[in-house]
């Protein structure tokens, strides 16, 4: 009797072990199986950010027009920062797709004085389209009006940019929206005053609300001029705001604003808009921020 119950005893702790050894769960718990040698790995799921998309659309003002880089009072879209094909610029365009591929697969629809109620409307135009990537620059029109009373309530302004992402996001959800920052347009005004052309040039209507009697140091000049850099900063709060709403937005951090633009970034003939030079930099920019890793 005792040697059969040690043999039975012995029998069932054998298979007892068996059952544990085929069942696995020692090594990963439950009733899990024991993982394969031959398991592929899970894939990694698809970023939110495409670094490098295949089609880009621009929407703003004259700055993405190229406007006074190659001319005086003329647009020059093949020096846009965004889409231009000048190889002294190296657009974004250029440089996210290759210059044969971005004569093909980019497109300006930005307007010279363009604000941002306009913004809907190019944005409208953009989609039809269907770029990867959409560029905008806007709010210094907002900002250059013809008395401080007159510029863009930072309400309306706000209410216009959701407007056109709206529009793009019913039309293309998964598009991607690059954001520049309203230039430092008091830094402008202090960089060109000292050009006897530059201020002949702003005579004829070029942001009288910054650049309007261009020398005068008096209170009220100071005050005119300080009350126009206090809404360019409420619009790029604004920009900044509302782009991080959006999943696949980004803002560029305020980095045209703290670009410090010297006289060889500025047109040579309103030194005021960016010159060639100046939107080779304006590509910089929007390129690094593009290209930039998730953050």
């Amino acid at each position: 009797m005792r040697k059969r119950s040690h043999r039975s005893r012995i029998v069932a702790a054998v298979a007892v072990a068996t059952a544990l050894g085929v069942t696995g769960c020692d090594a990963v718990g439950g009733n899990s199986p024991a993982p394969s040698a031959s398991a592929k790995p899970s894939p990694r799921p698809t970023p939110l950010w495409d670094r490098s998309p295949s089609s880009v659309a621009a929407v703003g003002d004259s700055i993405t027009r190229g406007f006074d880089a190659c001319d005086v009072l003329q647009d020059c879209p093949e020096a846009s920062w965004a889409t231009g094909a000048s190889p002294q610029v190296d657009s974004l365009a250029v440089r996210l797709l290759g210059r044969a591929r971005a004569a093909e697969r980019s497109w300006n629809y930005a307007v010279t004085g363009a604000r941002m109620a306009d913004l809907p409307g190019q944005m409208t135009q953009a989609v039809r389209r269907k770029p990867q990537l959409v560029t905008v620059m806007a709010g210094a029109n907002d900002a250059c009006r013809s008395s401080t009373a007159a510029m863009t309530p930072v309400s309306s302004f706000r209410s216009d940019f959701e407007d056109a992402l709206r529009t793009l996001r019913e039309a293309l959800p998964k598009a991607q929206v690059f954001v520049a920052s309203v230039p430092n347009l008091k830094r402008l005004w202090s960089q060109g005053r000292n050009s006897p052309l530059g201020k002949q040039v702003w005579q004829l209507g070029i942001c009288p609300s910054m650049l309007g009697d261009a020398d005068a140091l008096d209170s009220a000049a100071t005050l005119r001029r300080d009350t126009v850099q206090k809404r360019v900063e409420d619009y790029n709060k604004v920009l900044k705001e509302v782009c991080a709403e959006d999943k696949r937005c980004r803002y560029d951090g305020n980095a045209v604003y703290d670009y410090r633009f010297g006289t060889a970034q500025l047109s040579r003939w309103d030194y005021f808009h960016p010159s060639v030079n100046g939107q080779a930099r304006l590509a910089e920019i929007a390129y690094r921020t593009v290209t930039a890793k998730d953050r």
